[in-house]
């Protein structure tokens, strides 16, 4: 804990940077807006700045760790799934406060986090990669890390883009510990079938990955 109070106070943080798919063919933009301003509130626990939109659909916050930046982003894709597809990057480094009454910043943290979610924009047009949401970028800071967390959030991506709605609920529901029993109850359908589900889906696989890449420091 010390380490990232540390961290923090010198400036370095991973910096996060979402936007909505697709948002100037949604018809009803102020309830997506609205869906996705709730989703940030449940997300600014632990962060140092808090999620919050800056010029139309985009939205930016920082927190400690690269972890707890991964987890955010995921809550929020979540929150919103499957009406709504947003994508996210996030940076690595350091970021200084320009102006602290209007809350303007500046610094490697932003680059890098703004490299990150151009990529993945272009990533999303390319077959093979159709189904990217998140990436991660360093930038001015010595981490060797990178690789193996994008190697991570590409597989992980793919398998929550490949889940049909109901799917989607159930992983929603395992990554905020419920119960298979109760999920089964709330879908309407017996605890085997859930459990057949989660095997087949990969939806297990999306829980475990999910925890280790929270703990990514």
């Amino acid at each position: 804990m010390a380490d990232v109070k540390s961290r923090a106070s010198s400036g370095l943080r991973a910096a996060l940077i979402g936007d909505v798919v697709g948002s100037r063919l949604v018809a009803d933009r102020p309830a997506v807006h609205g869906a996705v301003n709730d989703a940030l509130r449940d997300v600014g626990a632990g962060a140092i700045d808090s999620p919050a939109f800056t010029v139309g659909d985009e939205f930016q916050g920082s927190y400690p760790t690269v972890g707890a930046a991964i987890d955010a982003a995921l809550s929020i894709r979540l929150a919103v799934a499957p009406h709504i597809d947003v994508r996210f990057g996030i940076g690595w480094g350091t970021v200084s406060v320009l102006d602290p009454e209007r809350g303007i910043q500046d610094g490697p943290g932003w680059w890098a986090a703004r490299e990150a979610i151009e990529w993945t924009a272009a990533a999303q047009r390319q077959p093979g990669l159709a189904l990217v949401r998140t990436s991660f970028r360093v930038n001015g800071v010595d981490r060797t890390d990178a690789d193996a967390i994008n190697a991570a959030l590409l597989c992980r991506d793919h398998l929550l883009g490949s889940l049909d709605d109901r799917s989607i609920r159930i992983v929603k529901g395992l990554l905020t510990n419920q119960t298979k029993k109760d999920i089964a109850a709330a879908e309407g359908i017996s605890a085997s079938a859930v459990s057949q589900r989660t095997g087949r889906d990969g939806l297990d696989l999306i829980v475990v990955a999910s925890q280790y890449l929270r703990g990514v420091p």
